[in-house]
């Protein structure tokens, strides 16, 4: 009985594991950002997203107070601990921390092992702790205390100080407002002129639909940085430049060749009995198109409009071309990469976080018509 045809455990198996494996690889980088998103941004770049659960090792520094300055037998004595700077507090909760090492000099911090006497460079001696105390003795009263830096061990910190900077940002209401002005029409616009040229080239017979259907597929392989500048300048020439009119047309342009390869490949595999039979009852093309293929073509519609979304939704490149430039007009990844990153650096806990911010409401799209996309991607592989 273990050879019967059409089973095969140990390959069900096998498959079974195999895309698990693929699907836990896909998910490591969105739960790295996750992660990323809530750390503060010294611990992000000194350790890895996998070990923010333990303690990291930071570099920090404090300016020694003079006011309590005493003698001892000629020699002037500052004592203290760098744990009770209340610049640092925020990083040690509990005002104590363990020191690894520590330096008089930025340029090395950690040139000294905690509890080593070192020279000061202007005369005298320090030396810090493992417990953060610290004891400075100068030949004579110093008019102001050195700075020093210390190596020692944070608790691990999650903040949300990240999501309030992007979502608080000034203006980054209205870029989410502009977001879905853009997005929503150029989502519709192709959808709804993609479906009539793909009945046409799926159910009418006219002179030319085969070059038509090669010259669709030839499309989908142009990249869209070749028409980018002749697109605006023809923008330009008729009088909607930069504009919201602009970029629904561009990414209509832009989208109409998937949206018409997969709309006419799902039309063509519907059942040819039900549309000769509404033509036998006398139904005119423009019927059968909206009371027939229409509701049988919701699965493909469905599954464009989810690419579409997000590509519209994500989209940078055609947004810095096709809109102005001024705030009135930012959307959100405009306003994310010129505003948020573009005077941070490398903030990786703001980009982590604006991408989880930028993808809240695609996957909100995306859940409520996912069971459409495998429906849609499909049609017209099985016939």
């Amino acid at each position: 009985m273990d050879n019967i045809a059409g089973q095969n455990s140990g390959g069900r198996v096998a498959v079974n594991i195999t895309v698990l494996v693929l699907v836990l690889l896909w998910l490591l980088p969105t739960v790295g950002l996750f992660v990323s998103s809530f750390r503060d941004r010294d611990q992000i770049s000194n350790s890895g997203w996998w070990l923010a659960p333990m303690a990291v090792d930071l570099n920090f520094r404090t300016r020694v107070a003079t006011d309590g300055a005493r003698e001892e037998g000629g020699v002037f004595v500052l004592e203290g601990n760098v744990f009770a700077d209340p610049a640092l507090a925020a990083n040690f909760p509990d005002g104590a921390g363990v020191v690894a090492a520590y330096g008089t000099r930025a340029v090395a911090p950690t040139e000294f092992v905690a509890g080593a006497v070192s020279e000061l460079r202007g005369g005298g001696s320090v030396v810090v702790n493992r417990d953060g105390s610290y004891r400075i003795e100068a030949p004579e009263a110093l008019d102001r205390g050195p700075t020093l830096y210390f190596e020692a061990r944070t608790p691990p910190k999650f903040t949300l100080a990240n999501y309030r900077t992007v979502l608080f940002a000034d203006g980054m209401d209205r870029a989410f407002i502009n977001t879905l002005t853009v997005t929503i029409p150029a989502t519709i616009i192709p959808i709804l002129i993609a479906a009539f040229a793909a009945y046409a080239l799926a159910w009418m017979d006219f002179p030319g639909r085969g070059l038509l259907i090669a010259a669709v597929v030839g499309l989908l392989v142009v990249p869209l940085q070749l028409a980018l500048v002749p697109l605006l300048r023809l923008h330009t020439d008729i009088g909607i430049g930069q504009s919201f009119v602009g970029i629904w047309l561009a990414h209509t342009g832009f989208g109409l060749p998937l949206a018409v390869y997969l709309l006419r490949n799902y039309m063509a595999g519907l059942p040819r009995d039900i549309i000769e039979s509404a033509r036998v009852d006398g139904a005119t093309d423009f019927q059968i198109f909206t009371r027939i293929i229409l509701p049988l073509s919701f699965p493909a519609l469905a599954s464009f409009a989810i690419f579409q979304f997000l590509w519209t939704w994500n989209d940078l490149l055609v947004a810095k071309v096709f809109l102005p430039s001024g705030a009135d007009t930012q959307v959100m990844t405009v306003k994310i990469a010129d505003d948020l990153l573009g005077s941070r650096g490398g903030d990786w806990g703001i980009l982590a976080t604006a991408a989880f911010v930028s993808i809240a409401v695609p996957l909100v799209v995306f859940f409520t018509m996912q069971r459409y996309l495998v429906r849609g991607l499909l049609a017209g592989s099985v016939k």
